[in-house]
C-alpha cells in the first residue's frame, strides 16, 4: 500500500498536510487535515482509465473562504437543528446558529473548519489515515469537552471505511458525517443526473419550512422517492412533486431498513461503469443533489454547476434532538460513540 504526503497550504499559521494512500488496485484516496477533509478520491472506468469521482475545491483558501463542506468531516451534528436550541438534562442550551435562526452542520465553527492532528499507517492490504480533534467546551456554544477521532481506511478490496469515535466529559451532542459529492462520471463538468439510484429505504423525512425536519416521515411508495427498485437520480431531481422542485432538487434524509444487513445504497453511473455501494450502521442517508450552481469558487476552471454531484450522508436523522423517534444523538460522559461507513468501488465491465 503506497503511502504519501505534501503540504498544500497554510491556515491560521499551521500547515496543512494532505496524505495519499493507494491500493494494489490503482485507487487512491487522498485526505487533508483541514476538516478531515477527503480531497480526492481516484478509481478506474470500465476501460481502466482514472480520474477523481469526488467534487472538490482546488485549494485550501477556497475551502477556508467559502466552506462548501465538500468531502468535509461534519460536526459535532451534521444537519440542521432547529432555532439553533435543545434540552439535555433539563437545561435548555442555545447554539451559536449559521443559517439564519438555525445551525447547520455544526455551527459557524464546525469540524470541518477545523485543523486536524493525523497519524498514518501503511500495511500490505489496507492504509489509514487517523483524525483527532478536541473540541473545547462552548465551542458553537455546545456543553462539554469532546473528543473526536476519525479514522479514514483504504484496502485492497476497495473500500474507503469511516470509523468515528468519540468521549465527552459532559452531556452534549454528537451525530457527524461525511459530506462527499460523488459525480461518477470523472468529470465535474458533466452532471450525475443520469446516475441510477438504490435505496433500501421505504420512509423519508419530509422538509417545512427553512428546510427545517417536519418532524414526518412519509412512505415513499408512489412517489418519486422510491429508489427501492433503483432509478436515474434525474426522476426525482426532475420532478414536480410539492417537496422536491421548490429546491430543484433533494435534500431529504431517507430511513435506512435496520432489517436487513447488508448493502444499504448503490450509485451507478452507466456512462463510466462505476459504482459504489453504501454499508453503514447509521439509521438515515441524506441525499443532497448540488440544487444550485456555486460561482463563488472555480474548479477546473469553471463555477460548480448544478447536479456536479449528489451526496450520500450517514447520520442519524437530522435534528434528532427534536423530533420524537428520530433517533438518540446524546452523548454522556463514561459512553464511546461508535459509528462505521463503508463505500466499496465496483466496476462494471458490461
Amino acid at each position: 500500500m503506497e503511502l504519501t504526503h505534501k503540504v498544500i497550504g497554510t491556515v491560521d499559521n499551521k500547515e496543512i498536510v494532505e496524505h495519499t494512500v493507494t491500493n494494489a488496485n490503482g485507487i487512491s484516496l487522498s485526505a487533508m487535515t483541514l476538516g478531515a477533509t477527503l480531497t480526492k478520491l481516484v478509481t478506474p472506468d470500465k476501460n481502466e482509465i482514472r480520474k477523481d469521482i469526488t467534487l472538490n475545491v482546488e485549494n485550501v483558501d477556497d475551502f477556508v473562504a467559502h466552506r462548501p463542506f465538500y468531502g468535509a468531516t461534519i460536526g459535532r451534528v451534521a444537519g440542521r437543528i432547529t432555532r439553533g436550541k435543545f434540552e439535555l438534562s433539563g437545561k435548555e442550551f442555545q447554539l451559536d446558529v449559521n443559517e439564519g435562526e438555525n445551525l447547520l452542520h455544526g455551527g459557524p465553527k464546525g469540524l470541518d473548519t477545523k485543523g486536524w492532528a493525523v497519524e498514518a499507517e501503511s500495511g500490505e492490504s489496507e492504509a489509514r489515515l487517523i483524525y483527532t480533534y478536541t473540541s473545547p467546551e462552548g465551542e458553537n456554544n455546545f456543553p462539554g469537552t469532546l473528543a473526536v477521532k476519525v479514522i479514514y481506511t483504504l484496502t485492497d478490496e476497495n473500500e474507503w471505511i469511516i470509523q468515528y469515535e468519540a468521549s465527552t466529559d459532559a452531556p452534549t451532542l454528537f451525530n457527524p458525517t461525511n459530506h462527499v459529492y460523488f459525480n461518477l462520471t470523472g468529470d465535474i463538468k458533466k452532471s450525475m443526473l443520469d446516475h441510477q439510484l438504490k435505496l433500501n429505504s421505504d420512509l423519508y423525512g419530509s422538509l417545512g419550512e427553512e428546510n427545517l425536519p417536519s418532524g414526518q416521515l412519509e412512505k415513499v411508495e408512489g412517489t418519486p422517492f422510491d429508489f427501492r427498485e433503483g432509478k436515474a437520480v434525474k426522476e426525482a431531481v426532475l420532478s414536480d412533486h410539492p417537496q422536491i422542485s421548490p429546491l430543484n432538487g433533494l435534500d431529504h434524509p431517507f430511513v435506512l431498513n435496520p432489517k436487513e444487513k447488508g448493502v444499504q445504497a448503490t450509485l451507478y453511473d452507466p456512462e463510466s461503469g462505476r459504482e459504489v455501494e453504501l454499508y453503514t450502521d447509521c439509521n438515515s442517508v441524506v441525499i443532497f443533489t448540488h440544487n444550485a450552481e456555486i460561482d463563488d469558487y472555480l474548479i477546473e476552471g469553471e463555477p460548480a454547476k448544478q447536479y456536479a454531484g449528489i451526496t450520500l450522508e450517514t447520520q442519524t436523522l437530522p435534528d434528532a434532538v427534536n423530533q420524537p423517534g428520530f433517533g438518540n444523538i446524546i452523548l454522556r460522559p463514561g459512553e464511546l460513540f461508535t459509528s462505521q461507513t463503508t463505500y466499496k468501488f465496483n466496476v462494471r465491465k458490461g
